[in-house]
Order: structure tokens, then C-alpha cells, then sequence
């Protein structure tokens, strides 16, 4: 099964990690730690891909690959 991809990088501004599902528009969550912005975010993506149902929006397909990823396809 494919998932969405998560990027995860370290923001100064905010001082801590941010990671982000860029096929879910605005779905993003941040943590003190890199494992805590990815165990914040699964919980995000999975609340996001609920409310998107609930309110019958269309749930778009995994599709995002990082550019080394596509350099290598």
C-alpha cells in the first residue's frame, strides 16, 4: 500500500522540527524533536483524512516524491 510521503526538517524560526504530508494541504504538526513531529503529524494526517471524509472533500492520492526520488525513476 502506498502512504503519504512526511517531510521532516528543523525550523529556527519556530525551534523545533516541523513535518508535513505535502498531498494534504495544510496538514503539518511540529515537535521539540524530529520523533516527536513524526508521531504529531501521523496523528494530524490521520485527523485530516477524517475530517475530509466527514465533510465529503475529495481525499487526494499519495503522489509526492522528493526530487531524488524522481532524478532516480
Amino acid at each position: 500500500m502506498k502512504d503519504y510521503h512526511i517531510n521532516i526538517f528543523y525550523s529556527s524560526e519556530d525551534e523545533g522540527y516541523i513535518a508535513d504530508v505535502p498531498d494534504l494541504q495544510h496538514c503539518s504538526a511540529f515537535g521539540e524533536t524530529p520523533e516527536k513531529a513524526l508521531a504529531e503529524i501521523l496523528i494530524a494526517k490521520q485527523l485530516w483524512l477524517e475530517a475530509a471524509k466527514d465533510e465529503g472533500k475529495i481525499i487526494p492520492k499519495p503522489k509526492y516524491k522528493p526530487i531524488i526520488y524522481q532524478l532516480t525513476s
